[in-house]
């Protein structure tokens, strides 16, 4: 266990070691097992996280403040449109005040060329911690939570295979941060990736070709392919979900328009049957119900997405505590 965490940015968890990962997960077990004993663990008493959105948000939003009300603390939720951030303030300004108002700093900004580069700009001029809620290139603890969620249903992470692959839907150009962080962290400890995705829909070639060398390190390996029945073929592991075109350079109306090309890309019970018999189905939700994925199958017995999305508490709560005590 590392406990030198404390005043950390969490922007990319490739900045932290497997080790530092490894700490985040035990403390995130430990305050599950907290939680459902009733007992407090007021870590963060009369700290401040001040929670910044440039991009909507509902389990995010409602994970971290519920995350900073039990550990004792409050989250202070800031909208970038309704406020001076609109009007001029800029990165640096923010993470000079807010730095000096609150205890650590959270921001989601999802635009695509903007929102990494902005997070890291306001973590230079920011005093406290800056945890990444969500930019266009990663979703730290959409993948904390999901590696938490693995090692409940699987026992382990190394050797599982796991199938990351995009999913049609039709409700928006969802951004491709969270399979870009899962294929990299998944690669860092062992697991044997399948990214399967439709030509046009790319990941970063820089992320991918880090998880191919993850893999080397790790003994795990990532195979890509394009035909989807054939990423849920003994598959221990599920990660099935849409993510827009940002490499092709096209409006959302323009990626649109080619995802629905492959509307038959969606998680059903026939393509669930063809994985492992103890095999389990992930999302980070919201899910595009009967286009994404059928209702047996989100609602199913090899689902395990709601149990991921409360562990985004409970991993949540665990850097918090680590970075901001």
């Amino acid at each position: 266990m590392q406990t030198g965490l404390r005043g950390r940015d969490l922007i990319d968890l490739s900045d932290w070691t497997n080790e530092e990962i490894e700490t985040a997960l035990d403390v995130a077990f430990d305050l599950k097992r907290k939680r459902a004993l009733g007992e407090p663990h007021p870590y963060l008493r009369d700290r401040v996280l001040s929670m910044l959105f440039f991009f909507s948000s509902t389990r995010t939003r409602a994970s971290f403040e519920a995350g900073m009300a039990q550990l004792g603390g409050h989250a202070m939720f800031i909208e970038s449109r309704t406020t001076q951030i609109a009007h001029g303030d800029t990165a640096t300004e923010i993470g000079e005040i807010l730095g000096r108002y609150s205890d650590g700093l959270a921001i989601r900004h999802v635009t695509f060329g903007e929102g990494n580069q902005y997070i890291r700009d306001v973590a230079a001029a920011s005093r406290v911690p800056v945890l990444n809620m969500q930019c266009e290139v990663y979703h730290p603890f959409q993948t904390l939570a999901d590696l938490m969620t693995i090692i409940e249903k699987k026992g382990r992470l190394k050797g599982q295979s796991i199938t990351v692959s995009w999913a049609y839907a039709a409700s928006y150009q969802k951004p491709i941060s969270v399979p870009q962080s899962l294929i990299l962290a998944a690669t860092r400890f062992g697991m044997n990736v399948k990214l399967v995705h439709p030509p046009e829909f790319q990941l970063m070639p820089d992320i991918v070709a880090r998880a191919e060398a993850n893999a080397a390190r790790s003994g795990g390996s990532l195979e890509k392919l394009d035909d989807f029945d054939a990423g849920f073929e003994e598959a221990d592991v599920v990660y099935a979900k849409s993510w827009g075109a940002p490499l092709l350079g096209v409006s959302d109306e323009e990626g649109a328009k080619v995802a629905a090309k492959y509307t038959d890309w969606i998680s059903d019970e026939r393509r669930m049957a063809l994985t492992r018999d103890d095999a389990i189905w992930m999302h980070p939700l919201p899910a595009d119900r009967n286009v994404e994925v059928a209702d047996a199958v989100i609602d199913g017995p090899k689902s395990a997405a709601f149990d991921e999305a409360e562990n985004r508490l409970h991993a949540q709560k665990a850097v918090m505590a680590l970075t901001m005590g």
